[in-house]
């Protein structure tokens, strides 16, 4: 925002100095009229997405669709919860990774299930007490807390329970892009779908044991009382039974260092470098200053998918042969970059912004443009850009992430 009206200001004055006020004015007049609509409009979003509206004079073409939003998605509520989600289906360049927003009640459960794509979550309020069972008959228990996160691998069946008042709300994040949630493999809906003699043999039970199995729609989300034991006991006496998982499937992020950091904000890195479990999944969790800049940069071999969860931005994203096209978002928003496109992001807001970079890759990788000018040879990026060699000079001569 500062930097359009910057621009504004600038264009003003020249033409002012120029041609005097009436020519300021009509100029003015002029272009007013050429982006004002008559006609119907959502202002409620035409308020919230300003660069849209009235889009930069850089912007042009199309890069596809780079924004939606939770809020206008569908979402399916239950008596313990709610759950609604952003794939392939809402972002169709989004290939590679959806997402889904979910809020599960105090004591109640996301029952017993496992996806055919990896899960990778971030705990955005409450806590939440999390199981998972591997192949190798390890069994994995944590509780999780805000800003922490999991990573459940494919096939493996797992459970979330909300804890404390007021339960939890996480995002989840999923390595394909038409993922739905609604088609997990549920324990409920597999016992409901299996003929009871079977289910008898199995389980080593009577007719009356069997016929307490749930038998109506699937439990997805239900109400439950809380955990009676500690997460050392639950620990303890599941170890009567199974081993201890090789790979820590959880993460705590909110204890982590950032990765890089300095007055205009700050990342960290989560990839399978220092979370080996996150194996198909690697993340930026990013925080802007007001007025802050992630760097003009572009990812080398996949897509980004964002999750905005505080303050206000805009993005502006490059897709080649002079197509570009910049958004503004805001918490609960969407963001997509499609493999190799560059693109910035700014906090155009008071607060500080909040957002996650998530890639369906092993390593998280960046080419900073910044880096790169400074990396060649001074000669070869003045002739690309007309700068000086003393104005090259001046462009930061590492990958900063966060410039203001």
């Amino acid at each position: 925002m500062f930097f359009r009206k910057a621009r504004a200001a600038q264009g003003d004055e020249a033409m002012n100095s120029q041609f005097g006020s009436t020519a300021l004015n009509t100029a003015q007049a002029q272009k007013d009229h050429s982006v004002s609509d008559p006609g119907p409009q959502n202002l409620g979003l035409v308020r919230l997405n300003s660069n849209s509206d009235r889009p930069p004079p850089t912007d042009q073409g199309s890069v596809g669709s780079i924004w939606h939003s939770f809020d206008m998605t569908h979402r399916r509520v239950q008596e313990g919860g709610w759950t609604h989600q952003v794939t392939q289906r809402e972002i169709p360049l989004s290939t590679e990774i959806a997402g889904v927003d979910m809020r599960i009640d105090s004591g109640a459960f996301r029952e017993l299930h496992w996806h055919t794509a990896d899960e990778w979550a971030y705990m955005l309020t409450g806590s939440a007490r999390v199981t998972l069972f591997g192949a190798d008959g390890s069994m994995f228990i944590d509780d999780i807390q805000a800003g922490d996160l999991w990573n459940f691998p494919a096939g493996l069946p797992h459970s979330i329970q909300g804890l404390g008042d007021e339960g939890c709300e996480f995002l989840l994040v999923f390595n394909e892009g038409s993922f739905s949630e609604e088609s997990t493999f549920l324990l409920s809906d597999w016992l409901k779908h299996t003929p009871p003699e079977l289910l008898q043999k199995n389980f080593g039970l009577g007719p009356a044991s069997t016929a307490k199995l749930p038998k109506e729609d699937p439990l997805y989300i239900f109400a439950s009382a809380l955990p009676k034991n500690s997460l050392s006991e639950d620990l303890a006496e599941v170890s009567k039974h199974a081993t201890l998982p090789k790979l820590n499937y959880s993460f705590k992020a909110s204890d982590m260092k950032p990765t890089h950091i300095n007055q205009f904000g700050e990342v960290r890195i989560v990839d399978s470098r220092n979370f080996p479990a996150s194996s198909k999944i690697s993340a930026g969790i990013v925080t802007l200053k007001p007025g802050g800049l992630r760097e003009l940069h572009w990812h080398p071999t996949v897509s980004e998918w964002q999750y905005w969860i505080q303050g206000t931005g805009r993005m502006t994203v490059f897709g080649a042969q002079q197509n570009a096209r910049t958004m503004d978002f805001h918490a609960n928003d969407v963001g997509f970059v499609p493999a190799m496109a560059g693109h910035c992001i700014e906090n155009t807001g008071e607060e500080d912004l909040v957002f996650l970079e998530l890639f369906a890759c092993p390593f998280f990788e960046e080419i900073s443009l910044n880096n790169w000018l400074r990396s060649m040879p001074a000669q070869v990026a003045a002739a690309h850009t007309k700068l000086s060699p003393e104005e090259i000079a001046g462009i930061p001569p590492t990958a900063n992430k966060i410039v203001g």
